[in-house]
């Protein structure tokens, strides 16, 4: 019997997922608002043609998103590409591409910027399935309590690089 890791999830069409990562060491991922802002950006170019965001949440060392993954038609089609047949390992490569060059592409931008050298992210984006409902809505409060958990805002309402005002 194989036992499964839920941090390492393969990717599916059409499937909801956590995606979280911290930073590698004691660096902060986002230290001006600029960097917050370039990086969504990044996730507008990169993400947003294969996937739906459902929430995010992102601080100095922490990114969190809660994305259900496009049909595979809407994808090629967004891509202006003609559809392929994938392996089950093929999809996943397929889904994570875009995640890796989104967190690549911030991460050497980064450091040109602030003239540093060296892995700015852990080295893999963890992921869970969020295939139940109740474990969805935990996931959702979760996330968005977590400027107020980590101290840097006394209420939810305050921090403004989460999806949390948007409902």
């Amino acid at each position: 019997m194989e036992i499964k890791n839920p941090i390492f999830e393969n990717f599916e069409f059409e499937q909801m997922y956590h995606l979280f990562t911290s930073v590698s060491g004691n660096e902060f991922i986002f230290r001006f608002d600029e960097n917050y802002s370039f990086f969504l950006q990044k996730v507008d170019k990169y993400l947003m043609p294969y996937l739906d965001i459902h929430a995010y949440c992102l601080t100095p060392k922490h990114i969190h998103f809660i994305i259900c993954f496009k049909s595979k038609n809407e994808i090629f089609k967004n891509l202006q590409k003609e559809e392929v047949d994938f392996s089950k390992e093929k999809e996943h490569q397929f889904l994570m591409q875009p995640i890796s060059n989104l967190l690549n592409s911030y991460a050497k931008a980064y450091n040109k910027t602030y003239n540093r050298i060296g892995a700015l992210f852990l080295d893999f984006i963890k992921r869970e399935i969020l295939d139940e409902e109740k474990y969805l809505l935990d996931k959702f409060k979760e996330i968005h309590l977590l400027p107020v958990e980590l101290k840097l805002v006394k209420s939810i309402e305050q921090w403004k690089y989460s999806s949390y005002k948007s409902y």
